[in-house]
Parts: C-alpha cells; sequence; structure tokens
C-alpha cells in the first residue's frame, strides 16, 4: 500500500480512486467505465493516466453495463462504477441479465450507498441495493468498512472471476485498519473478541460505529466480539455460525433497509444452522429524508448509543431466557 492512511478519516470512494490507478499500472486489461460520475466516483486520475481505458457514458447506467459485459467477454476487466442507487435499479436488468447470468467478470464499483451519503436525498440513498444484488445467482457483494480495506479489496476483486458488487461510501469515515491488514474476499474479519456476551456483526460505515460501542458497553460490563462482516455475499457462514454458537446473540448493524440486507443473511443462515437470539439493526422499512450522512445514521436508530442499548437488551434477553 502506498498510501498512509491510518488515523486519518477519508472516504472508501477515495480509496478506491487510488487502487484503480495503481491495479491500471499493474493489470492492462483493466478499463473503467463511468456514468457521468467520474468526479464523484474519483475515477478521473484513472481517466487521465489511461485515456485509451477510460470511458464515459453519460446518464445511460445500463448501456454502460451491457458494454461492460461485452468488454468482460473479450478478456478485459472492467470496472463500472455509478452510484449505488442508480448500479443496482436503474440498470438492474443489465446487471442480472448480462452480467451475473452469463457470470461474466463485471465489477460494479457502486459509490455514494446508504444514508450516510446524506445530503443527496432519498431518490439517491441507496438502502434497497444489497437486497436486489443478493438476489442475482453468481454476484458476489463486498462492503468495506474503511480506505485500507476499500483499497485492498481493490485487488481481490480484481483477481476474483466473476460480477462483483464493490459498495462504497460518499462520506469520510474513521480509518480502522493499519497498513498491515490483509483483505480476504469471503472471510470475515474478527476485529474485537472481548468476551461472549454477544456478537456484533456489521459492514461498511457501522463498523466503526459498532467498535465505538464496544466501548460503552465494556463501561457497562458486557464483553462483545465485533465482527466485519465486509463480505455480504458470499456470507462467510462459518465465522458466524462459530460466534453465534460461542455467545447465543448476535446484533447485526447496517446502513441498508432491514430488509433483505446483511441482517437478512445472518439471520437466514443462523436459523438454519445455530438458531440463536438476533437483532437486526437497520433501515426500518421507510424513506429516509435529506441531511447531513451521520446525523441521518443517528436519526434513524443507527447510532452509536442506538447499538450499544441495543446490545444491552438483547444481551438481558439470552440472560433471562
Amino acid at each position: 500500500m502506498s498510501i498512509v492512511l491510518e488515523g486519518r478519516d477519508i472516504a472508501t470512494r477515495e480509496a478506491f480512486g487510488q487502487a484503480i490507478v495503481e491495479l491500471g499500472e499493474l493489470r492492462p486489461e483493466v478499463v473503467v467505465l463511468d456514468a457521468d460520475v467520474s468526479k464523484a466516483c474519483s475515477t478521473g486520475p484513472f481517466a487521465k493516466r489511461f485515456p485509451d481505458r477510460s470511458f464515459n457514458f453519460g446518464c445511460a447506467e445500463q448501456n454502460m453495463m451491457t458494454v461492460a459485459a461485452g468488454l468482460a467477454s473479450e478478456g478485459m476487466i472492467p470496472f463500472a462504477c455509478t452510484f449505488a442507487a442508480f448500479a443496482s435499479m436503474r440498470a438492474c436488468e443489465m446487471v442480472r441479465t448480462f452480467c451475473c447470468y452469463t457470470k461474466l467478470n463485471v465489477k460494479i464499483a457502486a459509490s455514494h450507498a446508504g444514508i450516510n451519503v446524506g445530503q443527496d436525498g432519498p431518490t439517491h440513498q441507496a438502502i434497497e441495493d444489497i437486497n436486489i444484488m443478493r438476489g442475482f445467482p453468481n454476484m458476489t457483494i463486498v462492503a468495506p468498512a474503511d480506505a485500507v480495506a476499500a483499497y485492498r479489496a481493490v485487488f481481490a476483486v480484481a483477481d476474483y472471476i466473476g460480477p462483483t458488487y464493490l459498495r462504497l461510501d460518499r462520506n469520510k469515515t474513521p480509518v480502522i485498519y493499519g497498513e498491515d491488514y490483509k483483505f480476504e474476499l469471503g472471510r470475515a474479519d474478527v476485529i474485537l473478541d472481548e468476551g461472549c456476551d454477544l456478537a456484533v456483526i456489521s459492514a461498511g460505515v457501522m463498523v466503526g460505529r459498532c467498535l465505538r460501542a464496544a466501548e460503552t458497553l465494556k463501561n457497562r460490563g458486557i464483553r462483545v466480539t465485533v465482527i466485519d462482516s465486509h463480505t455480504i455475499k458470499p456470507l462467510d457462514a462459518r465465522t458466524i455460525v462459530d460466534v453465534a454458537r460461542r455467545t447465543g446473540a448476535v446484533l447485526t448493524a447496517e446502513d441498508h433497509s432491514i430488509i433483505g440486507g446483511l441482517g437478512t443473511a445472518v439471520a437466514e443462515e443462523l436459523s438454519e444452522e445455530e438458531p440463536v437470539l438476533v437483532k437486526r439493526l437497520g433501515i426500518r422499512d421507510c424513506f429516509t429524508e435529506s441531511g447531513p450522512g451521520p446525523d441521518l445514521l443517528d436519526k434513524y436508530g443507527l447510532s452509536v448509543q442506538a447499538v450499544a442499548d441495543s446490545a444491552e437488551a438483547l444481551v438481558r434477553r439470552k440472560e433471562t431466557r
């Protein structure tokens, strides 16, 4: 890694922008496709460095996904870049039919995910995208927790053969991992293991908040294990089942609808393999509003305090069973 990120706040989309340039230097088959959002998706530097491998389609996301599939069929590694709301909904059929059905090696870099996108408002807040993408056979979904993970995920995604959805944040978030961090596709990271009262599983921007909530819980005498489930599909079932068996209770937290996201994936797995108490935190089946991303996360039940309070309530439930 050629950039020192530890101790800074940086958006995962910015880390993606640097990583894609460095990946382009290493792999000439990497191309970048934009839907008129090169600045927002941080792909401008790639276009400047590799103008012959950069393509702007304007506001034509469906066309972009179809061309990405065509490029992949010819041995290229296309990164199709746009906002998560447009990648998952406006181009939904093309992703399903031309990328997933054909198992083509298309990488979708979806920025501005969740309500943390903030002032762009409900039309641009992708709170359904994981639900949609999880339903497509052959699709892999990755939601890195910080800039270090996002940087490393770009290289891992490029090495993996198959359609992939890389979920990125617009706003700057604290860096969690150090430069020695090793990202492994499909393998969740146990980033805090201080007890067996409860397991907290999250992805993306909520990982940092869950770590802060763990400190609050520690002061309340509750020791938790915190897992970064950055690969949402395929889920790291082994790690999740093992920690559920050890703790007997699982709390999930995500910047996504409560329907069909990480929490649903975890609950589905545990209901079959290790039934324990599960509580899901997410957007409660509603559209949100425009406003600063961190404030929206707080308002819609995803504050550090809300995570800590929900975790404590779940532990108390477990103790009375």
